[in-house]
């Protein structure tokens, strides 16, 4: 992932979590690659990262899934099938990021046993913290 330039940073803006152009800091756009950075420029203009999903690399969203350092039942069924991967704990502290190769197809969100799930692989940008769930390579998703 650092050796694509798919990287912008991002920006709070009424509780949402804006991607911002790292060389000029104008909004980024999920579909203009134009708007978007390697990983050292990025990193160079804040600690506040994102990856534009693509090219093979796809992400697991779990929101809310983690209560005081514990998995909710529903996330922990998923996180055990991919015991691989490099899984990492969203910003807000109670969601997990699940990396790992997937081909670019439409995204979706629902709910699985009580536990909110998305998924994307195109179009899209989730932030990265690199606060590690679990250590880990971009397996399939």
């Amino acid at each position: 992932m650092i050796k694509q330039p798919r990287w912008v940073n991002w920006i709070l803006k009424d509780s949402r979590k804006i991607p911002t152009n790292p060389t000029t800091g104008t909004y980024a756009s999920s579909t203009n690659p134009t708007t978007w950075s390697d990983h050292q420029t990025a990193k160079q203009h804040g600690n506040k990262l994102g990856y534009m999903v693509g090219a093979g690399i796809g992400c697991i969203d779990l929101d809310h899934c983690l209560h005081d350092g514990q998995l909710t039942e529903g996330a922990s069924i998923i996180v055990s099938q991919y015991q691989g991967n490099y899984i990492e704990i969203s910003p807000s502290g109670d969601g997990l990021h699940i990396w790992g190769t997937a081909p670019e197809q439409a995204g979706f969100r629902r709910t699985w046993q009580g536990q909110s799930v998305e998924f994307y692989s195109r179009a899209r940008y989730i932030t990265i913290t690199g606060r590690t769930w679990q250590k880990g390579q971009l397996l399939p998703l």
